[in-house]
């Protein structure tokens, strides 16, 4: 069994083994999602989670609403979202969902891009009412991708006050963030984040069969992860479709790679009923991967991996929501 110090000692993640994922829940029946410890909040979260972002891209507001419910009833708890998300549409569709009980049944993450203050704090506002509810489970500062972004949320009247304010009048319990960009970047401000006495509940970045091969958020961030009892949102686990594209690896075994890293939650976007199935199917199929496994798959996936062509949110700014709109910015 691999130890947490051996994990944290190795220079790639192909040895993962049952022994360092988080806690998962026992399956009684085999449509049982399994559920697993988000870190140190010693919460309970599905080990896949319902993305946020193409819930507004559904050209079908009811299909959208249906997606999340039909989610939550099957087990997903786990919702992600953001403020910026399609205009808010995502958000408010969400919100919609949630109405008639769902909200019980969800723990839900959504972010926001405030730098100051100010911003954050309506942010925060804004998110809590079109989501339709009176607090967030997790909060997370989302696109940490800049080098400046830990100095200016931790500054005087930056993001970070708006954001403890909110956690101590009860609007949100947990807090966070994500990035997509740089691993130096995400243990830049995690290191802030320690150095003001704070630790982050959780940290959301990419984590997939392509990023152990090129500027890795593996190799460089979860291990400090797994060091501090970090919640581990896993996200992009095809790449936004990238990984796909490269045809190096099928959707099963992408995001099962995911499931078998550290992850408490690998977070995936689901525009219709058959994609949301796959994420049911791969939650419940899912076994750790053996060493050879690992290595077969990203033996495969390491020549198309080596320019960061199919990992364009590192490499260019298509997916940079900020940098399009840096008003959101404050």
């Amino acid at each position: 069994m691999l130890t947490r110090r051996k994990f944290l000692e190795t220079t790639a993640g192909t040895a993962l083994v049952t022994g360092l994922l988080p806690h998962v829940g026992s399956a009684e029946t085999a449509k049982t999602v399994p559920y697993r410890t988000l870190g140190r909040t010693g919460e309970k979260v599905s080990c896949i989670g319902l993305g946020g972002y193409h819930l507004g891209t559904q050209g079908d507001e009811a299909e959208s609403i249906r997606i999340v419910r039909t989610a939550l009833d099957e087990g997903i708890n786990f919702l992600d979202n953001c403020w910026d998300y399609n205009g808010g549409q995502s958000e408010i569709r969400m919100g919609k969902a949630l109405r008639d009980g769902y909200r019980q049944k969800a723990f839900l993450m959504t972010k926001i891009d405030g730098r100051t203050r100010v911003a954050a704090a309506q942010q925060i506002d804004e998110s809590l009412r079109r989501l339709q509810t009176d607090h967030i489970d997790v909060m997370q500062f989302h696109e940490v991708i800049r080098d400046s972004d830990p100095g200016r949320i931790f500054a005087p009247q930056g993001g970070m006050e708006a954001l403890l304010a909110a956690q101590k009048a009860g609007k949100v319990r947990y807090l966070g963030f994500t990035g997509h960009k740089s691993p130096d970047i995400h243990l830049k401000m995690l290191e802030t984040w320690l150095a003001h006495d704070l630790t982050p509940d959780t940290v959301q970045m990419p984590l997939n069969v392509m990023d152990v091969h090129f500027d890795s958020f593996e190799k460089k961030v979860l291990p400090q992860l797994v060091k501090h009892n970090i919640g581990v949102l896993g996200m992009k686990p095809m790449g936004a479709g990238l990984v796909l594209k490269s045809k190096a690896a099928e959707p099963m075994e992408c995001l099962h790679y995911a499931l078998n890293l550290p992850t408490s939650v690998v977070i995936t976007g689901c525009d219709t009923l058959p994609l949301l199935e796959q994420a049911l199917n791969a939650a419940r199929t899912f076994s750790p991967l053996t060493a050879k496994q690992v290595s077969d798959l990203l033996a495969r996936t390491a020549t198309a991996a080596e320019k960061g062509e199919f990992e364009l949110y590192k490499t260019a700014h298509d997916f940079d929501g900020t940098y399009h709109n840096p008003q959101w910015l404050g």
